[in-house]
């Protein structure tokens, strides 16, 4: 009830404020799959902990699963599709409707069949890290420095160009007040000549708005470089700042304990996919074992195990309802309109299902083997191996492209920044 309840507040405060969704089943589906995600999550620390009875344990397991499977297989892709066909207003009969939704929800189950034929079903991993540049207040005033050299210059070059454009047009009124004088032939022969040079004068003004515009255009461009830099530069002291408070020091340790452990699941996917293996061991219990080992401490490791694997997954389980709630809210802000809101609702309830379920798979391996029993039985005769071993492939080849990724944008700011510190640098000189 509290996981449906808080479903349903962020539901309606943080998605559907702007957008007034009033259909009751949207919102109890996004609610449902809210609340059946969570307790999934809370079933795995209850499992860890030892609360309630094996067998309510495992009947809650079944329900869920099956109440969830009954969400992401049929009503959600049913309504789906419905509201697809009133949206398109294709068919406006209610039957035909509901025939043609009919049809489409079946080519959906046949493609949902198909792909469990099998097909590795994977979803990301949720680590994450904390890098920090140090920024002052002293970077802070330069760029604010920069910012207005930079519109003063602008402001300076427009006004220079109306002031050229108002001097050309009393040049022109002037020119042709003189060619259309009729009375005196001598005078307007002898200002002929001054006619030739203010023509002259005029068509070198405009070419001289010409450059000017150009050089317009590079100084926007680099204020809009600067800009972005010290946008960001505000929001990398904002974080520092954050990163003082007591709160912003929890996110920062437990920033750095999941950059280890994505070090350590990156080797140890490698080691599987090289060799061919499949990890029998949770890593809680792997760490404490090597610790007992290399330190000669006497304890317990089962019931140290089982202790640090409950907070370990209570972590993972926050971080990740917390990081998905945070995209959905941007991705739903960023494609959202006031016509396709309700599929768009429905379409992040299905990949919201989705992705816990495949993370309730995937969490399975960080647990001691005497936890998992429960949660394979749960989830039926599924290939484990198989799984976990496209896991493995998945996140190795994402985690390496994601380095290139980082590795390539870091190279191109700096080069873009020395790049851009050489053209201020001889655009200032010019001034």
């Amino acid at each position: 009830i509290v996981f449906f309840i808080g479903g349903y507040m962020f539901f309606v405060r943080q998605l559907s404020e702007n957008y007034g969704v009033q259909n009751r089943i949207v919102i109890l589906s996004f609610a449902v799959t809210f609340a059946l995600s969570c307790m999934m999550f809370e079933l795995i620390i209850f499992e860890i902990l030892a609360l309630l009875e094996q067998t309510s344990r495992y009947l809650h397991w079944r329900l869920g699963l099956y109440s969830m499977l009954f969400l992401l297989v049929f009503l959600i892709p049913f309504y789906i599709a419905y509201l697809l066909l009133n949206t398109i207003k294709i068919v406006r009969d209610f039957r035909l409707a509901l025939f043609f939704t009919l049809i489409a929800w079946c080519f959906y189950l046949y493609t949902f069949w198909k792909l469990g034929n099998p097909f590795p079903m994977s979803n990301r991993h949720e680590f994450f890290s904390i890098e920090q540049c140090a920024v002052s207040d002293k970077d802070i005033s330069d760029a604010q420095k920069r910012l207005k050299q930079v519109m003063e210059i602008v402001a300076l070059k427009k006004k220079r160009i109306a002031a050229i454009e108002h001097e050309n047009s009393l040049r022109a009124i002037a020119a042709s007040l003189n060619s259309n004088n009729p009375w005196n032939f001598l005078r307007r022969t002898w200002n002929s000549c001054l006619t030739s040079q203010l023509t002259n004068q005029i068509t070198s003004s405009y070419n001289n708005i010409s450059l000017i515009k150009q050089d317009i255009s590079t100084y926007e461009e680099i204020y809009s470089q600067l800009y972005s830099d010290f946008v960001d530069l505000q929001a990398i002291q904002k974080r520092i700042e954050y990163s003082k408070t007591l709160k912003g020091k929890y996110f920062h340790v437990l920033g750095h304990f999941f950059s280890l452990y994505c070090i350590w699941k990156i080797i140890i996917s490698f080691i599987n996919i090289i060799f061919n293996r499949v990890g029998k061991v949770d890593p809680v219990t792997i760490g404490i074992e090597l610790t007992v080992h290399y330190f000669n401490f006497e304890f317990d490791v089962k019931f140290c195990s089982q202790y640090i694997s409950f907070i370990l997954i209570g972590i993972i389980v926050v971080t990740s309802i917390r990081g998905l709630l945070i995209t959905l809210t941007k991705f739903f802000y960023f494609i959202s309109s006031s016509r396709s809101s309700n599929v768009i609702f429905l379409c992040l309830s299905q990949l919201m299902g989705m992705y816990f379920i495949s993370s309730v798979l995937l969490i399975r391996m960080s647990m001691p083997v005497q936890y998992r029993e429960i949660i394979s039985q749960g989830l039926g005769d599924l290939q484990f191996n198989f799984y976990h071993r496209w896991f493995d492939c998945i996140f190795l080849l994402s985690a390496l492209f994601s380095i290139g990724i980082l590795y390539l944008r870091y190279r191109s700011s700096q080069q873009s920044l020395t790049l851009y510190d050489k053209n201020f640098e001889k655009v200032m000189k010019l001034q």
